[in-house]
């Protein structure tokens, strides 16, 4: 569709031949190593093409797709309702009728609901942890996750770019000086989640292992800040409004201030907060990625230019060549050289600056069986069961 956010994913496919009843052929422009990773994500949900085609822009409103569930009703900011799809094709995997998903952005709030029985299965905090392994009515599980969590700088997204932040390097070098990932992850995540500088966490066999995290050194932050003729700087940093992400920027924003950052907290409902970065009404953004199996699904959209996710339209042609010349590479040698240039690129550019790479921690009811908790964050509800 014109204007579809997930056209890059899959922009190498430029046709499909039907072969038989069972088998489809894609015919590729290029070489494309991320193809079953982006047919497998986002980019390779199916969905109905008449009501797409007769929907438009308001599909997303009243979706019609292949999955074990029909949407029912999504009331904003409430609930999002589904009830079992009795033709699905692996329907004898689906146990539950009818499923409530409930945005509670508070944490706290969060657990005293599961506690009480108002939910069946929610992500906690790791801050909850103890209370949620004492608790006989509850259950835990965790995996680490595929995303990243950091700050993207608007370097070049309209009038607010126009920042030392946004036009100098050297002022975002000292940002990402003064801030100690590590005591980051042990004050808000009690140590649970994974710190990281690139895209992709330290653990995944395409981190550039010999281009690690810096150490925070205030003093190096500080000289920085002088070279550049602005020792002191004034940020103002769109925050979605949750506990945890502002407890995050809290952090970074005291670590901050010792270098001569007065970083300002703008907090902002989670949805607001992308619009805005999508105008380009920002300057910085406290924000993550779900993350994708494959790398070039955390990094090709938000970091080329004119991509969809690119908020802050950073825009350097030899990081758009090189990711493209991963993108025709399956070879893992042959893709790590390719990410080791954009990775001296974006280390050196900042135009997000990775911070950590989060645990998917959820509780459930004692009552709830057969929950997998997978690193993209989806919850499946094959097999999934009340007791």
């Amino acid at each position: 569709m014109p204007g579809s956010t997930r056209r890059n994913d899959i922009k190498a496919i430029t046709g499909v031949e039907v072969i038989g009843d069972q088998t489809a052929k894609l015919v590729l422009s290029t070489p494309f190593a991320p193809l079953l990773a982006q047919l497998a994500g986002p980019a390779g949900t199916m969905v109905s093409p008449k009501t797409a085609q007769a929907a438009g822009e308001n599909f997303g409103s009243h979706p019609v797709c292949a999955g074990p569930y029909k949407f029912v009703e999504r009331v904003a900011q409430d609930r999002i309702v589904l009830e079992r799809f009795t033709d699905y094709w692996d329907k004898d995997k689906i146990k539950l009728d009818r499923i409530v998903y409930l945005p509670i952005p508070d944490t706290t709030v969060r657990l005293a609901n599961l506690q009480s029985g108002g939910l069946d299965l929610a992500q906690v905090a790791a801050t909850d942890l103890d209370t949620v392994r004492k608790d006989p009515r509850l259950k835990f599980t965790a995996v680490e996750g595929i995303g990243y969590s950091g700050i993207t700088i608007n370097v070049a997204n309209g009038v607010r770019a126009k920042t030392p932040l946004g036009q100098d390097a050297r002022v975002r070098q000292a940002l990402e000086l003064s801030i100690d990932r590590e005591a980051l992850n042990q004050v808000v995540f009690n140590g649970e989640y994974r710190v990281g500088n690139q895209w992709i966490s330290p653990h995944n066999p395409y981190y550039i292992k010999d281009l690690p995290i810096p150490p925070r050194d205030v003093a190096k932050a500080k000289a920085l800040l002088a070279t550049t003729g602005t020792p002191n700087q004034i940020v103002a940093i769109t925050v979605p409004n949750n506990p945890v992400t502002l407890q995050v920027m809290q952090v970074v924003q005291a670590m901050a201030k010792e270098s001569g950052f007065d970083m300002r907290i703008q907090a902002t409902e989670f949805a607001s907060a992308l619009q805005l970065a999508a105008k380009g009404d920002f300057e910085a953004l406290a924000v993550g990625w779900t993350g994708r199996v494959d790398p070039d699904g955390n990094i090709y959209n938000l970091v080329t230019c004119n991509s969809p996710y690119n908020d802050g339209h950073y825009c350097n042609p030899e990081v758009d060549h090189e990711l493209d010349a991963a993108r025709t590479n399956e070879a893992r040698a042959e893709r790590l050289v390719h990410y080791r240039k954009v990775a001296e690129h974006l280390l050196r550019d900042l135009p997000i600056i990775y911070l950590y790479h989060p645990k998917w921690l959820y509780a459930f009811s004692a009552r709830l069986s057969g929950f997998i908790p997978y690193p993209d964050g989806v919850i499946r509800p094959q097999g999934l069961q009340l007791d």
